[in-house]
């Protein structure tokens, strides 16, 4: 039942994501429409809303743990994908109230479903299948860029503001699609203990039988000591700067890089589906490099994982030059007809920059769930909390920057945080390679 969980998993995070990923996107763009509709007294700011979010998500990390200890990964998964549909629905009639009290509630989804979904993913995996179970899982999933956004493509040809009657459909169908990835999450299937001296991984031990479990109160006290004494272990330790990289250039792909399109006036009425075209070069990206992980899976355990970051740590310094040359400076927060570099602001490149930055983050995220499962595959609740945790708080910090600095200077953090996080990334996988006596050190 191993390989079913995982494409189980993975179409219904596809599915609930396919909603979330989409609004995220076109969040700014969404509400700054909204505030022009005649008879709304609307002021909600995406960029605003989701750094709020992220800011949750990083501080309910350490809490997330317990949560899902208590609960169980399956019902952890399913309440907070609930939330999540909730959030998408109340885009239907934007409100002030809703908007901000939904992002700190999504904020506290986020933490429990991820921490769920990395415990989840462990449980299925071994240490021989991790790179294969991360890369496809990633692959499915990110297909969720690519359904939402060819609607947004399709629908939206020709028209340079999203209009109340469009808004509502959008929402309407994207609400639909991640309550049918709620359901899909109900045919996980439980594992069941193999013998009473196996270690017990809080997070998914939920699903196994009352009276083999410890008592609520162990598990809260038992994972809280896991999630700090991991924070002195050195791989996870080394491993902090690369969460750090993966929460900005985040930041950058999934708000940041659509907004700039959307400002630039010189793409003109075509804008809108410009931004749904790049959403899916995004997650042709995504989806190219995660299936070429996990059919990779065998030559990253013997080789390592690092040549993967390093070949996302290229594609990205790319993507940083086409979007230096080929859109306004001051894009990321205004309108602007401002100067560029290309006598001309050109879609085409705009496209392969998006392609660029897909690929570019498959390549860290899955081998960041990939190490991350072998190194600590009794404690991946906890290890996967710190990862969304660091990534989260940077992504937060982000999207409240994002709201004041100039594109040159976001662009100079990601290629700084971007170098130090690569190289903190050799260094653990070095590690690793030169104490195991075969393959990788685990940590239990």
């Amino acid at each position: 039942w191993a390989l079913l969980n995982i494409l189980t998993l993975s179409l219904s995070f596809m599915l609930v994501f396919t909603a979330f990923q989409t609004t995220g996107m076109l969040e700014e763009s969404v509400l700054e429409a909204a505030q022009n509709d005649t008879g709304q007294d609307f002021t909600g700011a995406g960029y605003k809303s989701l750094s709020i979010i992220y800011l949750v998500f990083a501080v309910f990390n350490w809490i997330s743990p317990m949560i899902v200890a208590l609960l169980g990964a399956k019902v952890s998964m399913i309440a907070s994908a609930l939330i999540y549909n909730a959030f998408c629905a109340s885009f239907l009639r934007p409100a002030l109230w809703s908007l901000y009290l939904g992002s700190v509630l999504l904020g506290i989804a986020a933490a429990v479903i991820w921490t769920a979904q990395g415990a989840f993913l462990t449980a299925n995996s071994s240490s021989e299948t991790m790179g294969r179970n991360s890369g496809l899982f990633w692959a499915i999933f990110q297909t969720s860029l690519l359904w939402g956004n060819l609607y947004v493509t399709l629908s939206f040809s020709g028209k340079p503001e999203i209009s109340s009657d469009d808004r509502w459909k959008l929402f309407l169908i994207l609400t639909i699609v991640g309550c049918c990835g709620s359901a899909f999450m109900l045919l996980f299937r439980s594992r069941t203990a193999q013998s009473d001296d196996d270690d017990i991984d809080a997070s998914v031990n939920a699903d196994l039988a009352t009276l083999d479990r410890p008592s609520a109160s162990s598990i809260v006290v038992n994972t809280l000591r896991q999630s700090v004494q991991l924070l002195r272990d050195t791989p996870m330790q080394l491993l902090i700067s690369t969460f750090i990289y993966s929460g900005l250039e985040l930041t950058f792909m999934s708000g940041v890089y659509g907004t700039m399109l959307h400002h630039t006036r010189q793409f003109g009425d075509s804008v809108s589906s410009l931004i749904g075209q790049s959403g899916i070069a995004i997650a042709a990206g995504e989806i190219l490099a995660g299936f070429l992980f996990s059919i990779l899976g065998t030559f990253t355990n013997k080789f390592g994982r690092d040549p993967v970051v390093l070949l996302g740590y290229l594609v990205h310094t790319c993507t940083f030059y086409l979007a230096f040359v080929n859109l306004p400076m001051d894009s990321p927060i205004r309108d602007t007809s401002g100067r560029i570099y290309f006598l001309q602001a050109n879609p085409a490149a705009a496209l392969v920059g998006a392609f660029l930055l897909g690929f570019g983050d498959a390549c860290y995220n899955t081998q960041l769930i990939s190490v991350l499962g072998c190194v600590y595959p009794s404690q991946s609740a906890p290890a996967f909390a710190l990862f969304k945790f660091f990534q989260s708080a940077a992504a937060s910090i982000a999207f409240f920057y994002s709201t004041y600095l100039l594109m040159q200077w976001q662009l100079l953090l990601l290629v700084v945080f971007g170098c130090f996080g690569t190289i903190s990334f050799f260094a653990c996988e070095q590690r690793f390679r030169n104490t195991a006596s075969i393959g990788y050190s685990v940590i239990d």
